[in-house]
């Protein structure tokens, strides 16, 4: 069957589901902003309870890395990112279950070949472009000082 590029665009076109761009950045903006609620409240609490604004800063963020590791484990946090969409993934959240998920789906290849080797595949990239652009602003930012200081 050969197609036209008008005939091929039509029929795609018709086979595409409709995108529903606003509600789904409303809904993503959302979730995210739910997450980092949550981020505040838990700090709230943790100063409340006598901790010094960065040790509540700290645990904040490692109780946010734990729930999104549990949610993780337990299925509710793709369930969550697959309606949220980049909702979830902005957070740190995201992080967390970008590094659990690969662990948890190759637990069974055991713990070396599995989960140590296979934890880091989709964050991997994320922390070494991560520090890399942290090196190329230090840089950047160690001369500016010096030319203009």
């Amino acid at each position: 069957m050969k197609l036209t590029k008008e005939e091929y665009q039509q029929m795609t076109t018709e086979a595409s589901p409709k995108s529903q761009v606003v509600r789904d950045c409303i809904w993503a903006f959302c979730v995210g902003g739910g997450i980092c609620l949550l981020g505040e409240v838990l700090k709230y609490f943790y100063c409340k309870w006598g901790l010094t604004l960065t040790d509540a800063g700290t645990l904040t963020s490692a109780t946010l890395i734990a729930l999104s590791a549990i949610c993780t484990m337990f299925g509710w946090y793709q369930k969550l990112a697959t309606k949220a969409g980049a909702g979830t993934l902005v957070p740190i959240t995201g992080f967390a279950n970008a590094v659990v998920s690969p662990a948890i789906e190759f637990k069974t290849e055991g713990y070396i070949t599995g989960v140590g080797a296979k934890m880091f595949v989709i964050a991997g990239p994320v922390i070494v472009y991560g520090m890399l652009a942290s090196v190329a602003w230090g840089i950047i930012w160690y001369f500016w000082r010096i030319l203009f200081a």
